[in-house]
């Protein structure tokens, strides 16, 4: 049985923390000085990508032996698994959506079903199915309003509990909708079917998916600021279409989330390799491990504090109070983790899913 890859789940920690960030600067405030409010606009639908990758990721190595084998059987078993935890998952989601409308667990679980139907396919075809997903999005986009059911300056889903709205939010133009958000989860099953365990292949996907990135961020630019030409309602609708922004997510969007995506993970399966015996990396690592109740704790916990104890509105904060309270709450996830792993190999919510799902 081959080793765990601790640097997937530093990188998931990192992931965690980056989605602390995003989801703390938009619901408490992001006025105030602008060096801050780009520093944690880095993580804008990047960090939420890279979680999602993981996820495929993980579902790749629990059934590469499966595969590579051709067990049938185990591989049965691991897709009732698999099953069982997108369900759990797509309710967990949904039982809290109104206190958190963001969430992305209702999404995830449907990704995990829509991954499933690709396991045994070949790689290429996981490629392609990738590709697809992320370049008829413009299409889909031409055919039906992408603002239909929102209201942008509260947003809020005005018919988001309709038959129609709901199919709509969780398919088109939700946060992260599942067309093309399920392409994230397939790059990663594609990526964890790969030799990761080898250093080469994984330093040459951090050069090859860092070189996409970097060159797809210069394209946006440069394209967004010649066609332009200082004109800012021509400067505004080109960013919508071929900008970074999450929101529609469109291929510039998904090639950069998905690059950077593979660049983090792969950088941090060689980190972790190097300084395996470091106590920041081992300490992130188990952070990494709890991802799952972090990501509900920030929501429940982080959220609900300030609801309760706070002297503002949500969205009154400034950028300092905002990142500064992400930054000092994923410290507090991090001391947690540590103290936790100590009596216990599985976080709470890890815990109750496995009992659940296994």
């Amino acid at each position: 049985m081959k080793k765990r890859i601790t640097g997937i789940d530093l990188a998931r920690a990192l992931a965690v923390i980056g989605m602390i960030i995003v989801n703390f600067k938009i619901v408490f405030g992001n006025q105030g000085s602008e060096l801050l409010q780009s520093v944690a606009g880095i993580f804008d639908g990047k960090a939420a990508a890279t979680f999602v990758v993981l996820a495929g990721v993980g579902i790749g190595l629990m059934c590469r032996s499966a595969l590579e084998n051709n067990n049938k059987e185990k591989l049965r078993i691991v897709k009732k698994r698999i099953a069982k935890r997108a369900l759990f998952l797509f309710v967990l989601g949904i039982s809290y959506l109104s206190i958190w409308p963001a969430d992305i667990l209702h999404f995830y679980g449907v990704y995990m079903l829509v991954t499933l139907l690709f396991l045994g396919a070949s790689q290429r075809t996981i490629l392609k199915a990738v590709l697809l997903l992320i370049f008829s999005y413009p299409f889909l986009m031409m055919r039906v309003d992408y603002e239909i059911g929102w209201n942008f300056d509260t947003l809020t889903y005005l018919d988001f509990w309709t038959g129609n709205g709901f199919f709509r939010n969780l398919f088109y133009n939700g946060f992260h909708p599942v067309i093309p958000w399920s392409a994230f989860m397939l790059l990663g099953l594609w990526f964890g079917l790969q030799d990761i365990y080898n250093n080469i292949f994984v330093k040459k996907s951090m050069k090859v998916s860092l070189a996409i990135f970097v060159g797809t961020q210069l394209f946006s630019f440069v394209v967004i600021h010649l066609l332009g030409e200082g004109d800012a309602y021509v400067t505004s609708q080109l960013e919508i279409v071929i900008g970074t922004s999450p929101m529609p997510p469109l291929p510039v969007y998904m090639l950069t989330g998905s690059s950077i995506a593979i660049f983090i993970i792969s950088f941090c399966i060689l980190l972790a390799r190097r300084f395996e015996h470091n106590k920041i990396i081992l300490t992130l690592n188990k952070m990494g491990q709890l991802a799952l109740t972090f990501y509900v704790a920030h929501v429940l916990i982080g959220m609900g504090l300030v609801e309760a104890i706070g002297t503002k509105k949500f969205g009154e904060y400034s950028i300092e109070f905002s990142l500064g309270y992400a930054l000092f709450f994923s410290l507090c996830c991090i001391l947690f983790a540590a103290l936790w792993s100590r009596y216990r190999t599985q976080g709470p919510l890890e815990w109750l899913m496995r009992r659940l799902t296994d």
